[in-house]
């Protein structure tokens, strides 16, 4: 996509950093957005409350990690350029601090198959990846470990990453990651849960697929968000 014709693409990430602040999944400027573009991709701007955000902050970069633009990239760009790199089925990266799932993070715990859908992340469980400092090659090497046939991560002591074919797939994934942390809490109050054996998931992850389960009515396999 030429950059003359990035505008509305550029709005609707606005959008949806704000609904992520408006449904609760993010608080402040503490989470960060990305969207495949061309030969590379746009990236939400360093320390920028979304609501002062306009189309001119988002930051255009290049899979080599050089930028353009009048604003710094977000900190956590190195784990969005390896992501997106590595996974042609995705065009959007998701971070979020949502308060559910950060909480299981601060104590490295994975949520299992304690429900069927844990399967919309595309496994048998949504893995957390192990603590590393913000913005580091480290931290960007560890979620792409635990992204690994996934579309949802939990970082340790961090927050999630939920991936998506577009804005709102991504947005869809990151709300059911933060419902499931929130109800594996509530059930461990009781005691460990049982866990779905891996074949039922399998199942599942096979209906949801053919039902294009948590799509946009205009969110097809092939659809791309740049």
């Amino acid at each position: 996509m030429a950059a003359a014709d990035t505008t509305d693409l550029r709005q609707a990430m606005i959008a949806t950093c704000r609904r992520m602040n408006e449904t609760g999944l993010n608080q402040g400027t503490s989470g960060n957005l990305s969207v495949r573009c061309g030969a590379g991709f746009l990236v939400t701007p360093s320390s920028l409350p979304y609501e002062r955000m306009t189309p001119d902050d988002l930051v255009p970069m290049d899979f080599g990690g050089r930028h353009t633009g009048p604003r710094r990239p977000s900190s956590e760009w190195r784990f969005h350029r390896d992501i997106l790199a590595a996974r042609a089925d995705v065009d959007v990266v998701l971070h979020t601090h949502s308060v559910y799932a950060t909480t299981l993070a601060c104590h490295h715990r994975p949520i299992p198959a304690f429900h069927y859908m844990v399967a919309v992340a595309g496994g048998p469980d949504i893995r957390c990846a192990p603590y590393a400092t913000f913005g580091t090659q480290e931290l960007s090497d560890h979620a792409l470990a635990a992204l690994d046939g996934r579309l949802a991560c939990l970082l340790g002591q961090h927050g999630q990453i939920a991936l998506g074919r577009s804005l709102d797939h991504a947005l869809w994934i990151a709300g059911e990651v933060e419902t499931l942390a929130r109800l594996y809490l509530q059930a461990l109050v009781i005691g460990p849960p049982p866990v779905l054996p891996d074949a039922e998931i399998d199942r599942v992850i096979e209906r949801i697929r053919r039902m294009s389960y948590g799509a946009a009515p205009d969110d097809d396999e092939t659809a791309t968000a740049g």
